[in-house]
Formats: structure tokens, sequence, C-alpha cells
């Protein structure tokens, strides 16, 4: 993809992966640059030709939602807002993140609905074009109000304030516009409040979080049918009929994706002496697939989301119409991303009852995996460290979505604290991508001591895991074949 136009189709989160992956070059279309000058035509007009007051355009913030600002201190007002929300604390947001969030922020205000000059926008685009990346702070959001510290950093340099990453170093935006030519931006009268109302601080993470959980939970099924081989596991919980007559879709598309990773395995269809398996083999399609469903929904929540307007106020021009309400509540992505931490985390919990039952010393594999136990403690540890993981991701799991906090002297009474739901769904992935590693290391460890073969596929995987991990024969330094087989299920299946 060469470049890629911001207009009013429907944007997918694949869609969105395949323009950021490409690094394309973005830009407007232009029934968008006519809606965008279309609209802040009307509100100069507007706040030139009436002394009402509109709420973020000629009055204060939040409880100072009354206090009147004269048509003079407009721009001022707007300014004083973005360094004034610039409150950011703890560890910066990953580029990854920050890279979507300006995205995101582009095709929020693309609609014509916010008020925002048409060069503010360009700006935007222009540091993304360019991998400018402002330094942005996770903490700060409530998740209502919009994301409102984390996009005051994001706005930062568009006034010339705060710092950007530039060519992989952190220099200040004044050190950014002068290597580009640029001068701050002046804001005129809502702009401030369009750049900092708005859900893309957790739009940014949730749409990554739907992208890695469907990359995930793919590979979970891949590797879990793995270690069932190596478990000399039975097929039989995966045909058609028996799952088919529960009628749960992500059950059914789970079994069905399963019997196909395992299609011309001599290993599956040997015959087999145990009658059944233990739940984290014989009921994958069930807890598989239960994440399957809630990974769907949630991608249902969050491709509405990236493709919404949602600062406030709302200007209609065309209805002349300007509208004070909340679609800046984050509530629908910090209920979405809380249920889909928790999806995620139980394919890494199940994934970890798996490797405790590979290193137990039964169906004809040496207890921790290794040929001489006793003295080789093998992969014990492994497991243990999964199951400090796994233990981890349950702590991260309660959810943010049910507390609230009282702010801006009980203006704003209710908020969703999805931001803090978003960052700690970026952990619980890092941990699920270390979990996988740790399985697909105990379960190609097993597969290695059975004679029998695979399906290509599952040989296909071993083969190209064994490129980057060898097998091991005796006790040895353990923590760099685990980074080394996360980074391979994390980059390289």
């Amino acid at each position: 993809m060469e470049k890629y136009v911001i207009d009013n189709a429907w944007l997918t989160i694949d869609k969105l992966d395949e323009v950021l992956a490409s690094e394309c070059n973005v830009s407007l279309s232009e029934n968008a640059i006519k809606g965008i000058e279309n609209c802040r035509t009307y509100l100069d007009k507007k706040v030139e030709s009436h002394d009402q007051l509109i709420y973020g355009v000629n009055t204060g913030f939040g409880s100072l939602c009354n206090t009147a600002i004269s048509f003079e201190d407009l721009e001022k007002l707007q300014r004083n807002l973005v360094l004034s929300h610039s409150c950011g604390m703890g560890d910066e947001v990953p580029a990854e993140i920050v890279k979507r969030m300006l995205f995101l922020k582009v095709v929020g205000l693309s609609h014509g609905n916010s008020g925002v000059q048409l060069m503010t926008i360009e700006r935007l685009l222009f540091m993304y074009n360019n991998n400018i990346l402002p330094v942005v702070y996770q903490q700060g959001s409530l998740g209502a109000s919009g994301d409102l510290a984390p996009l005051a950093h994001l706005a930062l340099p568009l006034i010339g304030e705060g710092e950007v990453y530039m060519e992989n170093k952190k220099v200040s935006s004044k050190v950014f516009n002068e290597k580009y030519n640029l001068n701050p931006i002046a804001l005129r009268s809502k702009e401030g409040l369009a750049l900092l109302n708005g859900t893309q601080f957790m739009s940014a993470y949730a749409s990554f979080g739907v992208s890695n959980a469907t990359k995930l939970l793919n590979q979970f099924n891949t590797i879990g049918a793995l270690s069932l081989e190596a478990f000399d596991g039975k097929p039989t919980p995966f045909q058609a009929n028996v799952n088919e007559i529960r009628q749960q879709k992500g059950q059914i598309r789970v079994a069905e994706e399963l019997r196909s990773i395992l299609e011309g395995s001599v290993m599956i269809s040997r015959e087999k002496e145990h009658v059944q398996d233990p739940y984290s083999f014989r009921c994958m399609p069930q807890v598989h697939g239960a994440s399957k469903d809630t990974i769907d929904y949630c991608m249902q929540i969050v491709e509405r989301e990236i493709k919404a307007v949602t600062d406030n106020p709302t200007v209609f021009s065309e209805e002349d119409d300007i509208v004070s309400a909340g679609n800046f509540h984050g509530q629908p992505l910090a209920l979405s991303m809380d249920f889909l931490a928790i999806a995620l985390a139980e394919l890494g919990s199940i994934s970890e009852r798996r490797v405790y039952k590979l290193i137990g010393g039964t169906r004809g594999l040496p207890p921790f995996l290794v040929a001489e136990p006793g003295l080789n403690s093998g992969f014990m540890i492994p497991q243990y460290t999964a199951a400090s993981i796994v233990s981890q991701n349950k702590q991260l799991c309660t959810p943010a979505s049910v507390d609230t906090i009282d702010s801006s002297n009980g203006q704003e009474d209710h908020v969703s604290m999805g931001a803090n739901a978003a960052t700690k769904l970026y952990r619980i992935i890092e941990n699920c991508y270390s979990l996988q590693g740790i399985e697909l290391l105990n379960a190609a460890q097993g597969m290695d001591f059975r004679t029998e073969k695979s399906s290509l596929m599952l040989e296909s995987l071993r083969e190209n895991f064994r490129k980057a991990v060898p097998f091991v024969k005796e006790d040895c330094y353990l923590h760099p074949l685990m980074a080394w087989s996360k980074e391979f299920v994390k980059n390289k299946m």
C-alpha cells in the first residue's frame, strides 16, 4: 500500500493494521477537507455573531462551564487548555500505541463535526507520515471527558510545547519545528477541546488489543494442538457432531480449526490406551471458543469507536446546532477491554495447565521433559514462571470499569476508568506471548521424544521453531531459550 485516504468508509481493525504496517502516506479525501472547512467557517461565524455561551468555545471547562470568556481571549483559552491538561505521569506510552493515537485522532476529527482548522489536522498528519511521535504518558486519563491528559501530550507539539521522538531520539518540539521549518499553530476557538476530548488513547489500546487477541487465539489453537500431540491426546473431542450440538459459534469454529491443524497426523490417529484427556486438552474448543466469541464481540465495539466522533461539544453546521453531550465517555471501551482481558487471561491459564501436564512424566514422556531427570531438572521451573505470569494476569483482570471517582468539582461525576483498563490489557497481551513461548518450548520438547510424525502444519512449526530454539539435552541456562521462544511466537509464527 502506497497511500491511504481518510474518508467516510468504514474502518476495520484489519484495515487499520494494514495501514499502520505499510507505513504508507495518509491524506484526507476532498469530501473530508470540505466538511472540515465548512464546519470551521460555521463555528467562526457563530462565535462572532452570537453572545450566547457555548461550552468549550467561549466558556471555561468542566465545572467552569458557566464562566464566559471574551472573544479576544479565545485563542489563549485553547492554548491554556492544552498546557494545563498535560499532566501525564508514569511510563511513556509505547510508540506503536502513540502512532495509532495520531492516526485515530485524525480520523475522529475528519468528520467535520469538531470545528478544527484544516491546518491543525494536516499538522497531525504530517507528524504521522514523518513518524514524529509525541511523548505521551500512561497515567492521567479517567476515560471520560475524553482521554484528557494523554491527548493533551499528543497535542503539545502543535503549539510548540512538549517533546517528540524524531529519528528515534527524544527532542523538544521546538527542535522538531525548527528542523521542518514549521510554526506553532495558533489554536482557534474550541480546537484545544476537540484535540483533548475523545477516546483515542483508549481506542488505540483497544484496537491494538483486539488485533493481538486474534493473533494470540490462533496461535494458542496451534500450540495447543502441538501440546495435545506431545501428550498423546485424543482427537474425538474436536469432531464436528459433539461441538455443533452445543451451538456456540466460537466453540464450533475452534473445533473446526483444531481438526484442520491436526489433519494428516500419524500421531493423533494412532491407537490410544487412555479413555479421555484432562480438561486443558479436551476442552480447548469450549475454552478457546468462549474467548473467540468475546474477541469477536469486542471487535464490533472497537470498530464502531475508531470511526466515531467522540469530542465535545459536537458541531452540526448544516443543522445550525452545537450540542454539548457525552460522546467522550469511554464506557463501551472500558467494558470491552475488561472483557477482552479476561478472555485472554483464560487462554493463558489453560495454556499453563497443558504445560503442567506435559512435565508430569506420564504418557511415555520423561519427567520434566528431560532424558535424565534427577541429575537434570529439565523444564521444571519454566512451569513455575508460567504459573507466576498466569497469577499476575488474574490480578490484572480486576475490572477497571466498575470503578469511578468524582472529578472536576462534581461536574464529571461518573467516569469509565477505561484508560486503566487499556494499560492493564496491554500488559496481559505481553504476558500471553510469554505464556505461548513457554508452552511452545514444552510442546516441541515433548514431541521430540515421539517417533510418530504430526500433521504437515505442526511439523512445519516444529522445524521452524528448532531453527530458533534448540532441543534441550541437559540442564542449561534456560532464560535465553524462553526469550527466543517468546520472540518466535510474537514475530515469526
